[in-house]
């Protein structure tokens, strides 16, 4: 592999919740607090002269209510919010975009799928799992208590931290360009973490929005849902990992989702790719005997995985699964208790 520059981190410390700090001419960075173990995310500000773009808005919670209103007073005062830019549908990065159009009459700009997956969430609303989620949890095995006490609960919704999205949007998709803080950004879609994930890439200097498809230090969760259990994300997100990687620079700033915006893309992109390569690898090698899903969080996440990330796990190693399946590498069949048996393809 030709040397590429390592990953840096141009600031050590983040700014405080409710300060701004300017990463670039015209680009502000902010964040807000998320309630999980990852406790953050970064919403940017793009000064548009007249006006400005905020990119993603956190969950929609009291406490980030609060800090946006004091941002939108503060380091934003004087010019009006005129647009509201996501990265993607996820609710700690589209909380609050609802909320703004509304009291802020700002014009929502995303992918097609993102507003419709956004809009389709919230009209989702559970007080018990659906059958097809408790299908989907027996199929990869999940420890019986942890099915039992999930299917008594009411689960996560999406209108738990999302704000009612109106209708009325604008939209990106890749090839399109996008104008804001007096520079042209070059839209590419990213797949595998969030379908039409939204990047942005800087004509004018070296800098790019990257969201939660580009993070330094962390990787994106990459999962299958009951919505879709054959889905194949993780072979998504390295195809666009790989095609992202042909305009990624060694000095270029990437302001990402979560963590700190850091230079070095091109490295971490073949480290996020090498990582699942060789996740599949020890997961081939797992599965010379027959395992359940849950059987191979050892193998794939190497650490403790506690009731915090279950479920997180769980759809993540279906991916990875259903990445092998897809490609004929391994077989499953479904077991007496209702789960799939996963195991290596065998040479005849």
């Amino acid at each position: 592999m030709t040397h590429l520059a390592p990953i840096r981190f141009p600031w050590e410390v983040p700014p405080e919740h409710g300060s701004a700090v300017e990463v670039a001419e015209g680009v502000l960075w902010f964040r807000l607090p998320l309630p999980m173990a990852l406790d953050h995310v970064n919403i940017y500000a793009l000064d548009d002269g007249d006006s400005w773009t905020l990119v993603d808005t956190g969950l929609d919670t009291p406490e980030s209510r609060e800090i946006l209103q004091g941002l939108l007073a503060g380091p934003l005062a004087g010019k009006p919010l005129r647009r509201v830019l996501l990265t993607h549908h996820h609710p700690d990065h589209c909380g609050l975009a609802g909320w703004l159009q509304e009291t802020r009459d700002a014009e929502l700009v995303t992918s097609r799928t993102a507003w419709l997956m956004a809009r389709m969430l919230l009209l989702d609303e559970q007080e018990r799992p659906a059958p097809a989620a408790l299908t989907f949890w027996r199929r990869a095995g999940m420890d019986p208590a942890i099915l039992a006490e999930r299917e008594a609960e009411r689960p996560f919704n999406f209108i738990d931290a999302v704000h009612p999205i109106p209708v009325g949007y604008t939209r990106l998709q890749e090839g399109d360009t996008f104008c804001a803080a007096g520079r042209t950004w070059d839209v590419r879609v990213g797949h595998g973490h969030a379908p039409e994930h939204l990047t942005f890439w800087s004509r004018e200097d070296p800098l790019v929005l990257g969201g939660d498809q580009l993070l330094p230090s962390i990787s994106p969760n990459i999962g299958v849902h009951p919505t879709e259990p054959e889905a194949d994300p993780l072979g998504e997100w390295m195809e666009s990992t790989e095609r992202l990687a042909a305009f990624a620079q060694d000095d270029q700033l990437v302001l990402c989702g979560h963590n700190m915006p850091f230079t070095g893309l091109p490295i971490r992109l073949h480290q996020m790719a090498e990582n699942h390569v060789s996740a599949l690898a020890r997961l081939t090698d797992h599965l010379a005997e027959p395992k359940r899903a849950v059987e191979c969080f050892p193998v794939l996440f190497r650490r403790r995985i506690n009731k915090g990330t279950y479920g997180l796990a769980l759809v993540e190693a279906v991916a990875h699964l259903n990445y092998l399946y897809k490609r004929g590498q391994v077989t499953r069949i479904l077991g007496k208790d209702g789960a799939w048996l996963w195991r290596a393809q065998t040479e005849e």
